[in-house]
């Protein structure tokens, strides 16, 4: 570039040493010098943009080097977490699992324990019904309810009319309940006494709840007594008129409610201790 503008300088200094040059010659090589001057002032313009233009794209270039740079950063920032993410949800996953199948095996375990419960129920049920005669079914019935054994026995069977003493026509049935007791002594009794909703007028009964409780503590002192139960097992309770099964409003229902029943349960505490038994480990 600065070869080409030198000539024009170089030009003009021969044409002002010459005076043989025409004034032809002259106006041609001022004519050039113009157009020169002209491509070289144009030159400098295109070159100035150029810089400029190379000045923003070697700031983009370092903009976008940095903020690669920073992306980098970012990425082995994400991967990193990503990598410590699946690394503890492995380790949370596989925990899970564990709670789970020990969960499932606590499930199998009261599962077991509750059928267990069921089939000694049945059998007890079973037993206590195949030793009773089909007379004495007619005034004892004998159900399982959600895993307790309940005997209820007619008060016209059991005691005599208006008292809380014991029949001599219920020994025998009560002799037959009190073995089954004795041969299930895992198991727990409550006897409790129920009344219709008739007041009572009897000198030192006060009312049906008196009536009730004197029953069922007569049933206890027999099965203690005459037919050797364990008293540490036994649970006397009165309820009155309180839990009829039947409509107080007619006869019949009146009767099916002067009832006592003999609740046979496992003992709790043993009970509980079997359910927070942990299943072995396989």
């Amino acid at each position: 570039m600065r070869k080409r503008i030198l000539i024009p300088v170089i030009l003009l200094g021969a044409i002002s040493l010459t005076s043989c040059v025409s004034k032809k010659k002259y106006a041609q090589l001022e004519s050039s010098y113009s157009a020169l001057q002209g491509n070289y002032n144009r030159a400098q313009v295109d070159l100035s943009a150029c810089n400029t233009r190379v000045q923003s794209l070697e700031d983009m270039l370092s903009q976008e080097r940095a903020s690669n740079e920073s992306l980098k950063k970012a990425l082995a920032s994400l991967q990193g977490s990503l990598d410590n993410s699946i690394t503890q949800g492995n380790v949370n996953i596989s925990k899970l699992v564990d709670e789970i199948n020990a969960s499932n095996k606590y499930i199998q375990h009261l599962v077991n324990t509750k059928n267990k419960s069921d089939s000694l129920n049945v059998v007890l049920t079973n037993n206590l019904t195949r030793s009773l005669s089909r007379e004495e079914l007619k005034d004892v019935d004998v159900q399982v309810l959600k895993g307790v054994v309940y005997i209820s026995l007619a008060d016209n069977m059991l005691y005599k009319s208006g008292s809380y003493e014991i029949s001599d026509r219920a020994g025998e049935t009560l002799s037959k309940v009190a073995k089954i007791i004795n041969d299930y002594k895992d198991y727990d009794v409550l006897v409790e006494g129920n009344t219709d909703n008739v007041p009572i007028s009897r000198e030192n009964i006060r009312n049906n709840w008196d009536l009730s409780t004197l029953r069922a503590s007569s049933v206890v002192q027999a099965l203690q007594n005459q037919y050797g139960v364990n008293p540490k097992r036994l649970t006397a309770g009165g309820r009155g008129e309180y839990n009829p099964v039947a409509d107080n409003t007619s006869e019949a229902g009146k009767t099916k409610n002067r009832r006592t029943q003999i609740i046979i349960t496992p003992k709790l505490d043993e009970f509980m201790e079997l359910i927070d038994q942990a299943p072995a480990e396989k």
